[in-house]
């Protein structure tokens, strides 16, 4: 029986929150990290990548919920809502998803950001070890240009840094990154989680940071996603923060400050949890 684990995006605050939740899962006895394959966007990717260095779940869960431990991350001043609001009326003459995902990476493209460099260094401090782990990986982001996701994992013959960069590269908030001569957007362009890359599994366990709020439109979302993996014969759970876990979260998940709330507030909701599969 193969086990997918999927990683939304959700920020800085949904690493912590899916970091604690994770934590607090095991803690409950429901220890869901040796999952066969796992499928991670935008946030997380980074997750994703932590749960395959070898870095004990309790050691990761320590670098975000105790300060000094924390890697050094850029503040932006963001509203995930506002923001999704203008994206969508920049893109809405476009007339397929498709159009709107080259849509989203011509507005990266001509964005003013901080360097390509910078924001690579602080994803290398994100995860422990930059080599791809043994089990299944697989991240997602978008080619900026041809607004073609792209699904990268050990055989891509891309670095791991590089493909977490990539996928976490927000539109207009941070740089494309540059992979292969290629410049790539986040994975969350395709859709928050792309459930659907989990196809073949016959458990699948969706953590979405975000809930069932899309930033941009997708021809995958979650909804539909998780109805397709049923429809193939897997039992599917979706866990998305609970109210105490979005008041943590916050109107900014990019901000460094809501790392430890986050953190804290999704090990408890682990801890309280009952994982509930839902078959086909």
């Amino acid at each position: 029986m193969a086990e997918a684990l999927v990683l939304g995006g959700g920020g800085v605050a949904g690493i912590a929150w899916m970091t604690g939740l994770l934590a607090g899962l095991a803690d409950a006895g429901q220890d869901v990290t040796g999952a066969d394959v796992i499928v991670g966007t935008s946030a997380g990717s980074t997750v994703a990548a932590q749960l395959g260095s070898g870095v004990s779940l309790e050691e990761l869960y320590a670098r975000q919920a105790e300060p000094e431990r924390q890697n050094a991350e850029i503040m932006v001043e963001v509203d995930l809502e506002s923001f999704g609001a203008q994206l969508f009326e920049l893109l809405q003459s476009s007339s397929t998803t498709a159009e709107m995902r080259r849509g989203a990476g011509r507005f990266a493209l001509d964005a003013e950001t901080v360097a390509e460099s910078e924001r690579r260094a602080v994803i290398e401090s994100r995860l422990p070890s930059h080599e791809w782990p043994t089990r299944t990986l697989k991240i997602v982001a978008v080619d900026a240009e041809t607004g073609e996701p792209r699904v990268f994992d050990s055989a891509s013959g891309v670095s791991l840094v590089d493909a977490v960069a990539a996928s976490c590269a927000v539109p207009g908030v941070w740089p494309p990154a540059t992979v292969d001569g290629r410049r790539y957007i986040d994975g969350g362009v395709r859709s928050n989680e792309n459930a659907d890359y989990a196809v073949g599994a016959t458990q699948v366990l969706v953590f979405a940071p975000l809930g069932s709020t899309e930033l941009f439109p997708s021809e995958k979302p979650l909804a539909k996603a998780i109805e397709e993996l049923r429809a193939a014969g897997a039992a599917v759970a979706m866990i998305e923060p609970d109210e105490a876990s979005r008041t943590a979260i916050g109107a900014n998940p990019l901000d460094p400050s809501t790392r430890a709330p986050a953190a804290e507030a999704g090990r408890a909701q682990g801890r309280a949890l009952k994982i509930e599969w839902s078959p086909a």
